[in-house]
């Protein structure tokens, strides 16, 4: 499905009025900075300027591109790959009005006209795609920052917000796609594609229900066998399942039995989407961790509400060596404590934080570290940062800086060194509980 997620040329089919659908995706495409050729078609010709540039509206799609990207009423939908189906490989069919509002009919002439030029189709009724790292926008969602995380979503909307809230988290996106109805590429496809895609580091997969559970089982086993595999599952209460039903035409089936299939493979499902973006951020990192979490912290309360959440997930607070214990007290004050969680107290400054770390990471009977950070007003969050990035140590180590303003200068440090913050002591712990699963 590369000429999906990097594809060389594309063809976008609407209006081109500004505000129309067709309009906003051929503006996220050139504004993305695409490299390839970009086509605009519509019946009544003109031009369209977009982003400083001016492209000539065909008619009719007459030379060969990678894929489509359709925003036409869908009456019309079946005729168009009929029309252009030897000229591409693939569509991706934005347009609604078909199996989720009961014209069942009207998709399978879709597919069916698909079929007969051997054209694959993504959607109908869906919020489109992006291939990050081939800088293909293919959608009217908010474009986002490149990384490792391929989201695949059910719902248009939901992969809109998700893409969105992951800006502001700080996430990068090897991919996201939005297949709606799923009339012919489904779930299971995208699975196995993002199982053996090189730019994706973690799949996050969020479904309301599937339609061949036996072929969803067995994708779901091989790309957790090669990646993490987050997935969010809406549809679990009987009207939540109704409610799936009439969003996108899918049986969204007994929770228990998803529950269940999501353990069997491998699968690390998530409640919310909070949960969605921390397990994203944490195997962005890190693709592992063990089960016993050294806590350092410049405040007494914070630590032990990491304490309280890593062992109700079932971790290890690490019994510390005699060895690290005497080495702590050589350099820290008195007041400190040097049982774990460490309280460094409140004006812990760089070189306190940094040796604690680096003698925390050589303990044999530690695994991974979680560092809490509540600066004082006369000490900048950049120091303790810095602190973070420059100690030694090979082990994982999970950020919770806080609050707001205080932090936001350390936090953005942080981020442009490669480590997430996780903005409570609770999401820190969850964080690490997701990483010891794989």
């Amino acid at each position: 499905m590369d000429f999906f997620f990097y594809p060389s040329s594309v063809a976008v089919f609407g209006s081109f009025k500004k505000g129309a659908i067709a309009y906003e995706i051929l503006r996220n495409i050139v504004e993305g900075d695409f490299e390839g050729r970009v086509i605009p078609v519509n019946p009544k010709g003109g031009t369209v300027e977009v982003a400083g540039r001016t492209f000539e509206i065909r008619e009719r799609l007459d030379e060969a591109v990678d894929t489509a990207i359709v925003a036409i009423p869908a009456k019309f939908v079946p005729a168009l790959i009929d029309e252009i189906g030897s000229l591409i490989k693939g569509a991706v069919v934005i347009s609604a009005g078909f199996s989720e509002v009961g014209n069942n009919e009207l998709e399978r002439e879709l597919v069916e006209k698909a079929k007969k030029h051997g054209v694959r189709i993504i959607g109908p009724n869906c919020a489109g795609i992006f291939g990050v790292h081939g800088r293909f926008f293919g959608s009217f969602e908010v474009r986002v920052r490149q990384g490792g995380l391929a989201l695949i979503s059910q719902s248009g909307a939901f992969g809109g917000a998700a893409l969105a809230m992951g800006n502001e988290e700080g996430i990068g996106f090897s991919a996201f796609v939005s297949y709606g109805n799923a009339a012919d590429l489904n779930e299971s496809d995208f699975l196995e594609y993002f199982a053996d895609d090189d730019n994706t580091r973690v799949i996050a997969l969020y479904i309301e229900g599937v339609k061949d559970g036996r072929r969803f089982l067995k994708a779901l086993h091989y790309a957790a066998s090669k990646k993490p595999v987050i997935i969010l599952k809406a549809g679990k209460s009987a009207s939540g399942a109704k409610a799936a039903a009439s969003h996108t035409g899918s049986l969204a089936g007994s929770y228990e039995i998803y529950r269940a299939a999501f353990k069997q493979a491998g699968a690390i499902e998530v409640e919310e989407m909070e949960e969605l973006f921390d397990a994203a951020k944490a195997f962005e990192m890190y693709t592992r961790a063990g089960r016993r979490v050294a806590v350092i912290t410049n405040s007494g309360g914070p630590g032990v509400l990491a304490t309280d959440k890593l062992e109700k997930l079932g971790l290890e607070v690490a019994k510390l060596s005699d060895e690290t214990t005497q080495e702590l007290r050589s350099f820290l004050p008195p007041q400190c404590s040097v049982r774990n969680p460490i309280d460094l107290i409140a004006d812990a400054d760089y070189e306190r934080y940094r040796r604690t770390i680096e003698v925390l990471c050589r303990d044999e009977n530690v695994d991974s570290l979680l560092v809490i950070c509540v600066p004082p007003i006369f000490l900048p969050s950049e120091e303790i940062a810095r602190a973070i990035i420059e100690a030694d140590c090979g082990k994982p180590v999970i950020v919770n800086f806080m609050a707001g303003e205080l932090v936001r200068g350390g936090v953005r440090l942080l981020e442009m060194n490669g480590i997430k913050n996780f903005s409570t002591p609770e999401r820190a712990a969850r964080a690490l509980h997701w990483l010891s699963l794989r």
